[in-house]
């Protein structure tokens, strides 16, 4: 790994850090594009690295700031976390198939989808 690379993911890992804690994204929305089209890594590899990524409690910090705040539903957060669990299960098993350009125009049509529910039908 060269040093620019190295910095590249400590600058990936700070912007969707920030960007987390402020809005609650990061993985698909912040490092899967940065890893593609930054760095080069296959729609696949990002997705991967990006789940292998919140293998470890990264977000604890600020989980617990939000939980001493009171904005935390611990009894929602672990259905939807097993439930999450399951479904990135299965759809990891697909995903691994399907031709990148697939998964590529796939994210892009979430991302299209959600910007446009967000920026023009929310209250």
């Amino acid at each position: 790994m060269t040093t620019g690379m190295f910095f590249a993911l400590i600058l990936v890992g700070i912007v969707t850090g920030v960007v987390s804690g402020i809005l609650g994204i990061g993985g698909g929305i912040i490092m899967v594009p940065a890893m593609v089209y930054l760095l080069g890594f296959s729609q696949q590899q990002s997705v991967a690295t990006s789940l292998a990524i919140m293998l470890p409690p990264v977000s604890i910090f600020a989980v617990i700031n939000y939980y001493k705040a009171g904005f935390v539903d611990v009894k929602a957060a672990l259905i939807i976390m097993f439930a999450f669990m399951l479904g990135s299960y299965i759809s990891s098993k697909i995903a691994i198939g399907l031709p990148e350009h697939i998964v590529k125009k796939c994210f892009a049509v979430l991302l299209f989808a959600v910007g446009i529910k967000m920026m023009f039908f929310d209250k």
